[in-house]
């Protein structure tokens, strides 16, 4: 395999996680009694651009079906994430009715509902049609294809180049990274911003989030090696933030490369970071397979010790990560009976590979249990308050990343 930007054959294997199935892959009663695919899960670094990436095996197609199951719209925490960066980013571009915003991956309309809202010209792209039809019956336009250098050109010709393109946990998910990249280039107008938000790997190796690992994240990604993917695209990265999203994520801030702006002073701060944090050296990707090792068997003795003494565990938030955690720890429903979910495209149906059954919150007082593992760690504090009646029956909190822990 070679690498997916700069063609380099990868000798570097930087995570292995076995088989899995694909993390959003959530199965209703007829499809258990099917056959279930599962794929390698295996991540390498390329030691040329430092590229962190999934084993090459699938077409993007057979992850992101008509029914994908992640709405964003879900997580009252991203909303207001969404809505304070629309205003910001409406005040800091003077966006007007003359503007036009295209967000790649707009998913449910969770982010363009903010711009429909302030009278600004939109376009959404999300290849998925369970999300594209949410995002239309709230009046977001939708075009409902996969986003790439040649729908940027027919964007262009069209005269719909963008004042701003946005893209939330998109660029990680693009199996074809340069194609998708030539594609802002291609649909950005002269002056134009992209502003792209990713988690960050430096982050991910930091705090042990190996559970961000799923099939669906392609890349695994730097500045450094974003500043090379938009340089070989004619782009150039001139501003970058650093959010608490996810565990910690960028916000890189893209332009022209012939783009009249200076860079901002974090962009060589951050790159100066990364190098100093070990990014550019392999003995630091060396080490992570046996931390990944720890949080799973720590999270494994705590479910085991936990039914040994008597008590119930269950789980909240089917997420992605919580999947990659649960698969490679090779739980199943006699250890973590029941996962609970706010969103009704999960509701009742079953974990994929674990075959674990995910319910409404609601019915959680019918259980009563005892411990009540995250699995989505980063929002971990949000569902502490939103579960807060659970105290009527001394029920405590859990996450197992970056380490098995009761929250306070």
């Amino acid at each position: 395999m070679k690498c997916r930007h700069c063609q380099t054959p990868l000798e570097h294997v930087f995570l292995d996680l076995g088989f899995a199935p694909p993390s959003n892959a959530y199965l209703n009663k007829e499809q258990m009694q099917a056959p279930e695919l599962y794929f390698p899960l295996k991540l390498f670094v390329c030691h040329q651009c430092w590229l962190v990436q999934t084993l090459d095996f699938t077409r993007a197609d057979e992850l992101f079906s008509a029914d994908y199951a992640y709405f964003s719209s879900v997580s009252s925490s991203w909303l207001n994430h969404a809505k304070l960066y629309a205003e910001m980013i409406m005040k800091r571009l003077d966006l007007d009715q003359n503007s036009l915003v295209i967000e790649v991956a707009s998913n449910d309309g969770y982010l363009l509902r903010n711009f429909v809202a302030a009278g600004i010209p939109c376009l959404g792209i999300e290849p998925t049609a369970s999300t594209a039809r949410a995002a239309r019956e709230i009046g977001v336009p939708v075009l409902e294809e996969f986003f790439g250098e040649v729908l940027g050109q027919r964007l262009a010709k069209e005269g719909r180049q963008a004042d701003l393109i946005a893209g939330n946990n998109v660029f990680a998910h693009v199996p074809d990274i340069n194609d998708f990249t030539r594609g802002l280039k291609a649909a950005l107008k002269p002056g134009g911003t992209i502003t792209l938000e990713f988690p960050h790997l430096m982050q991910l190796i930091a705090y042990n989030q190996f559970d961000t690992v799923y099939h669906e994240h392609f890349s695994y990604l730097s500045l450094h090696t974003v500043e090379r993917i938009f340089s070989s695209a004619g782009l150039r990265v001139c501003d970058v933030e650093e959010l608490p999203t996810h565990g910690g994520s960028l916000r890189v801030y893209g332009c022209h490369e012939n783009d009249a702006r200076a860079d901002a002073a974090s962009v060589a701060a951050l790159l100066a970071q990364e190098e100093a944090a070990g990014l550019h050296d392999l003995a630091l990707y060396d080490t992570f397979q046996a931390r990944a090792n720890k949080v799973k068997d720590d999270f494994l003795s705590f479910l085991i010790a936990e039914k040994a003494a008597g008590r119930m565990v269950v789980a909240y938030g089917a997420a992605a990560k919580g999947n990659t955690l649960i698969n490679y720890a090779g739980v199943k429903p006699d250890l973590l009976p029941y996962v609970y979910d706010a969103a009704a495209s999960k509701q009742w149906k079953f974990m994929p590979g674990s075959h674990i059954p995910i319910l409404p919150p609601s019915m959680i007082t019918k259980l009563r249990p005892d411990s009540i593992v995250v699995l989505p760690w980063n929002i971990a504090t949000e569902v502490k308050t939103q579960m807060a009646h659970t105290k009527e029956w001394g029920a405590r909190f859990f996450t197992a990343v970056p380490e098995m822990m009761e929250l306070p």
